[in-house]
């Protein structure tokens, strides 16, 4: 396999405890992912990103890590992950995993240290611990909020504060100390040497502070939000620790590494893929987009500014564990379907590199939870205002019938309660019926296969009010109609369409792919 594999890849995220149970005991688990990877090979993906995996009290589902290079025993363990590497790698399929350089867990063994070390220790130096303001220093050191409410610092007994950008359980390590460097190049190399095809860096902008830690000017920012006057991330300082991810990732040829940036500033943006930085980074603009034509050209054109001589491709998503599902965002229902249906066919008729989350080849929406099951650390630190993440982490359905629909085995309660009525979502449901969304993503992922296209190039044509259209290197069209009416085709030859053409055009909220 060529070692620039990612340039074009489909890239499938799994949320690890919502894809398939292997235990029985309602999570989702590698094992369970292990059993169903014919389902990916079926559907046509080249690679999977895994969500964290690794040992943690999972305050905030994995992303709090206790230790980087071992397996949650609720995950199984690290015979099961090689067992699972190599049955991915038997069928084709690369594997990413998640790395998470900000913080780590407050059970770290280093934070434990810290905790029974006076201030100015050396335990203490590899976070970032300081001395409160105010009388008796009662005040935290600086006005930072935490992206799940409330302040970003919280008090130890001996006195001083420690920074906590996310929970209170993720404590912020000090990418200042080398010695927080070189456990990363450790945690790495332990992956590659097993055989691991790369990484996805969560919360590639943050890592570095500036210096001194002074106040923000902007302090009522939207809960699990940032903009680029957020002091709390994108410090010039995190495009060293990138150089230093890069290098050793340039050990292992055909490695990669795509970056959790979210940085609006396209200048700021391309910073992050540099030659020597992160071989991709997700933009997000794609994912703030209504279902307007415009803003969705407007989001196109924006990443391919991006990418725009820095030799990374470019990188498309619509959803992801942390966002709202894009059938709902486009509207719930069969409207929200209808259009994350031509969606699909526009996110993967652009050229680069493409990333599902797992459950958008079904169609699930969003699912409203009642707020006794919400686990999100959001909701609690949020004094239950900010309802957080849970409703687009739902267990998958994959039988018809009754909760848990083949997710665990018939009885058991899943660790999200998954909702009535998902029979017609489940995947032996769809597998036979050759309108659904599943087979939709099957049939695009095949198309796109036999039609590559890496460079980026694309050119715009003209299109009718309402719609965009463009023809990508190697001559296929992709029209998406964002209006109620119909519209007429450019010319080519029908590869695909995302519902039936009427009297020969193309109906409203549809897309249709075309070749010369």
């Amino acid at each position: 396999m060529s070692n620039n594999w990612w340039r074009d890849a489909v890239f499938y995220q799994v949320y690890v405890r919502s894809f398939a149970d292997g235990n029985g005991d309602g999570i989702g688990d590698l094992e369970g992912l292990r059993s169903r990877l014919d389902h990916l090979v079926t559907l046509g993906v080249d690679a999977l990103w895994l969500t964290p995996f690794y040992t943690s009290p999972m305050a905030d589902h994995g992303y709090d890590v206790a230790d980087p290079r071992d397996v949650d025993p609720q995950f199984g363990d690290l015979a099961t992950f090689d067992r699972l590497l190599a049955d991915a790698h038997d069928r084709g399929l690369r594997v990413t995993i998640d790395l998470v350089p900000n913080h780590s867990s407050d059970r770290h063994v280093w934070f434990a240290e810290a905790l029974l070390a006076p201030p100015g220790s050396p335990a203490r130096g590899r976070y970032i611990f300081r001395d409160g303001r105010g009388p008796g220093g009662d005040e935290p050191p600086n006005n930072w909020p935490s992206i799940f409410g409330g302040p970003a610092w919280h008090r130890v007994p001996d006195g001083q504060w420690y920074l906590h950008i996310f929970a209170p359980e993720q404590p912020d390590l000090n990418w200042d100390n080398p010695e927080v460097s070189a456990d990363l190049a450790t945690t790495l190399r332990f992956w590659l040497d097993r055989g691991v095809d790369g990484f996805r860096i969560d919360v590639g902008h943050g890592m570095a502070k500036p210096a001194g830690l002074p106040d923000m000017t902007v302090t009522d920012l939207k809960l699990l939000e940032n903009d680029d006057d957020d002091l709390r991330f994108n410090a010039p300082g995190v495009h060293d620790i990138h150089r230093m991810i890069r290098g050793v990732l340039d050990e292992y040829p055909g490695s990669m590494a795509v970056g959790e940036v979210w940085v609006r500033d396209d200048d700021e943006l391309r910073k992050y893929i540099r030659p020597d930085e992160l071989h991709l980074s997700f933009n997000f603009r794609s994912v703030e987009a209504r279902w307007r034509a415009d803003e969705l050209r407007s989001a196109v054109e924006h990443e391919l500014h991006v990418v725009a001589g820095t030799g990374s491709p470019p990188c498309w998503v619509l959803s992801n564990h942390d966002v709202v599902r894009h059938v709902s965002r486009y509207g719930e229902g069969l409207v929200g379907e209808r259009r994350a249906r031509a969606a699909a066919l526009l996110l993967l008729g652009l050229p680069g590199v493409a990333y599902l989350y797992n459950g958008e080849e079904l169609g699930l929406p969003n699912v409203e939870l009642p707020d006794e099951v919400l686990q999100d650390p959001t909701w609690v630190r949020s004094g239950g205002t900010e309802r957080g993440r849970d409703a687009c982490r739902i267990p998958l359905p994959w039988a018809a019938g009754e909760p848990p629909y083949g997710f665990s085995p018939a009885g058991v309660e899943t660790w999200l309660p998954m909702p009535a009525g998902w029979s017609l979502l489940a995947a032996d449901s769809q597998d036979g019926d050759e309108g659904s969304m599943l087979n939709l993503y099957r049939a695009a992922l095949g198309v796109r296969r036999k039609n590559p296209a890496v460079s980026g190039d694309l050119e715009w044509l003209d299109a009718p009010a309402g719609c965009l259209a463009f023809r990508r290197e190697g001559g296929l069209v992709c029209l998406v109609n964002t209006t109620n009416a119909p519209v007429d085709l450019p010319a080519g030859e029908v590869a695909l369409t995302s519902v039936p053409l009427v009297d020969g055009r193309l109906p409203g909220d549809a897309a249709v792919w075309l070749t010369a």
